[in-house]
């Protein structure tokens, strides 16, 4: 028996796989060990999928200096700036998202925290969209503490996104103007509000494969079962703008790892999946089972109407609720 096979055994018994084991993979033939990512999403999944898409609520000025982030104030990339959107303009993205036939739309602003002034914008936001719209709310506003979190909760946010972004070891080299740990405490703030978490990274920031397993592990001992898993688009005016981009092989390995790592949650892909060949069907059929459908923040993706023609097409069923 092949150590791919092996692991499938024990994970579809209930079973973890050891950091030792899950290192080993990273050598094994990539299409067994995409059939046997498969074949554990089957088992704990099914075929449904979710597809969620997102809206610059806030877009550029940041504080923090992430290294592969457009809307960081320390570099110039000439993204477009602007403050939070009005509620209505945020309500008319629920509604095209809804009659799309999406699960959950989530608002994104840019900055290390929020105001207390800008709680409650969002927060008049959110309940309107509640009370129109029959989606799923996800909120992403950086480091929010347990008052906010409380105060989305309120107002009708059901998810809260955070990414980790990267590995704790590697963490200082992609940004030092927040620490790893603040993002793990934003995380328990928010289980603790009540809501549920959804958190990832970025793949192809120059770290490891060792970096990228020990975040997800990181990820899967907080309970969390949405991880969205991005590729990096270098982007011009970035620190990482010359950074070599991942080839579809390491990007199909790593989401099949991923799926041993979660094998019961939604392994989300986002960002830079519009670059791959064929948007991203070989990841569905490699251990994904959920995306962000249309535009990232500042990034182009692939549009709905595309992905739920691909999704049907390959035997899923789109969650809607």
């Amino acid at each position: 028996m092949t150590l791919t096979a092996s692991l499938l055994d024990k994970v579809l018994s209930g079973q973890s796989c050891t950091r030792e084991e899950l290192l080993q993979l990273c050598t094994e033939p990539l299409e067994e060990l995409c059939q046997a990512a498969n074949a554990i999403r089957e088992h704990f999944c099914g075929n449904t999928f979710d597809l969620c898409t997102i809206i610059n609520g806030r877009s550029g000025r940041c504080s923090e200096n992430c290294k592969y982030c457009a809307q960081s104030a320390h570099y110039n990339t000439a993204v477009d700036e602007y403050p939070l959107l009005p509620r209505e303009t945020i309500l008319d993205g629920a509604r095209r998202c809804e009659e799309a036939g999406i699960l959950r739309y989530s608002v994104v602003t840019s900055g290390k925290r929020l105001t207390d002034a800008d709680v409650d914008q969002l927060c008049d936001a959110y309940r309107l969209m509640s009370d129109e719209c029959n989606l799923g709310l996800c909120a992403s506003h950086g480091l929010i503490s347990l008052e906010h979190c409380k105060k989305l909760k309120a107002a009708g946010v059901s998810r809260y996104h955070n990414n980790l972004e990267t590995s704790r070891r590697h963490f200082p080299d992609v940004c030092t103007t927040h620490t790893y740990d603040q993002k793990i405490q934003t995380i328990k703030w928010a289980m603790e509000a009540g809501l549920e978490v959804c958190s990832g990274g970025i793949m192809g920031l120059g770290e490891t494969m060792e970096d990228r397993i020990d975040m997800f592990m990181d990820i899967a001992a907080l309970g969390i079962k949405s991880t969205p898993i991005n590729f990096l688009s270098p982007i011009p005016g970035t620190p990482y703008e010359n950074l070599t981009p991942m080839t579809e092989e390491e990007k199909l390995r790593i989401i099949a790892i991923v799926r041993f790592i979660i094998p019961d949650g939604a392994v989300r892909i986002a960002a830079g999946r519009n670059t791959m060949s064929d948007h991203g069907k070989k990841a569905f059929l490699s251990g994904a089972n959920a995306a962000i459908s249309g535009d990232m923040l500042t990034t182009a993706g692939v549009s709905t109407r595309d992905d739920i023609a691909m999704l049907q097409e390959l035997g899923y069923e789109v969650r809607m609720k």
